[in-house]
């Protein structure tokens, strides 16, 4: 019967113990699995977690954990009468700059008064001074009388000019207000859009977090979503193990519910950046076969493949010694031997001793060897 084995890797020290002496064992044959331990949870594809984006008071819920909604539904509505109240607010304003920019607006109006005023004083003020050129040419008015008509048109002209600009310029400035009224407007009325929370994606409510009169505010959580058809093992593993993954390699997960049940799967993808929170790196792992058990956030564990020996050479562990050494039959000095794996039971040996090699305890079966254990796993 194949037993699940820690894995350790350094031989670090011994630890004496009474036991049996001049035990005797010849190594043997067997092929061994190492795998790398996680646990995580189950995890929905696409899961994202619904959130209130803006203060007030639940006045509806409309969902049920289990439900299936599609994208754009309103799940639920926030009662913020002020983001109601700044959007009416801003609409009005906004109608009212529109008025402004129209011809017949109260200050366009006397701006076009003032322009058609100091067009006709000017106009006036032009035939006066043509007048007084003719007076002058016949010499029948004096020199100071036509210089002042003449300063006196300019000054009309002038005035006639400046109202041409102030018309623009109120115009103008009518148009801006338009402009940022209209943002005003539009900010208010994406503001009071965030009183309805909607599904952003359609999938399967797996967690309701808030009830009809809950008061919520921007950023907590309304409801946990994600895709019932595809669920996979999200899982933790260690820095000191994460260089062994790869995508594709074979897992046995076993969820913390079904304890009597072992799930085969693939690891499908290595998130690429280390998780804080966890401080661990992130594995996702898809089910080969549909789950018969899919809810999402429980808790699993599993073995992931990550090398295999085809008929190693092993040797039960309580025959070497520290410092990786053995006692052979019939030799004074122990023999060096070098170790690939090494478990609470079995040791695989790549060189130092063969099939055939008899090894003896030598008051050491009680021993353990202690070492550093990294997580993964020997199957032998």
């Amino acid at each position: 019967m194949k037993s699940r084995l820690i894995v350790f890797i350094a031989l670090v020290g011994l630890l004496s113990a009474c036991g049996k002496k001049n035990q005797e064992t010849k190594p043997t044959r067997k092929d061994v699995i190492e795998t790398v331990f996680a646990s995580g949870i189950l995890e929905a594809k696409n899961t994202y977690t619904l959130k209130a984006q803006t203060d007030g008071y639940l006045s509806a819920v409309n969902f049920e954990e289990g439900q299936i909604v599609s994208a754009g539904k309103i799940l639920a509505v926030v009662d913020n009468k002020e983001s109601g109240f700044n959007r009416e607010s801003a609409g009005e304003l906004y109608s009212i700059a529109q008025a402004n920019t129209q011809s017949n607006a109260p200050a366009l109006l006397q701006a076009q008064n003032d322009i058609n005023l100091n067009k006709q004083k000017m106009e006036q003020d032009h035939v006066q001074w043509q007048r007084y050129k003719k007076l002058w040419e016949s010499n029948s008015i004096a020199k100071i009388d036509l210089e002042n008509s003449e300063l006196q048109y300019k000054t009309s002209k002038t005035n006639y000019e400046s109202s041409l600009e102030n018309y623009r310029e109120i115009k103008q400035q009518a148009e801006q207000q338009v402009i940022s009224n209209r943002a005003l407007k539009e900010v208010n009325t994406v503001v009071l859009s965030k009183n309805q929370i909607k599904a952003q994606k359609s999938g399967k409510v797996y967690k309701k977090y808030k009830q009809t009169g809950d008061y919520v505010t921007r950023g907590e959580a309304i409801a946990l979503i994600g895709e019932p058809a595809d669920i996979y093992a999200r899982v933790n593993v260690d820095e000191s193990n994460i260089g062994k993954i790869k995508v594709g390699q074979e897992a046995l997960v076993q969820l913390n519910t079904h304890k009597d049940k072992t799930y085969k799967g693939t690891v499908a993808e290595i998130l690429p950046a280390f998780d804080e929170s966890t401080q661990s790196f992130i594995c996702k792992i898809t089910f080969n076969e549909a789950l018969d058990f899919s809810i999402v956030n429980t808790q699993l564990q599993c073995n992931i493949t990550v090398a295999t020996a085809k008929n190693a050479l092993l040797i039960p562990r309580n025959f070497v010694d520290f410092g990786g050494f053995v006692q052979v039959k019939d030799k004074k000095e122990k023999v060096k031997i070098t170790i690939k794996f090494a478990s609470s039971d079995w040791v695989q040996v790549l060189s130092g001793i063969t099939d055939s090699t008899i090894l003896i305890t030598e008051n050491i079966e009680a021993n353990e060897i202690v070492t550093s254990e990294v997580g993964s796993q020997l199957k032998p």
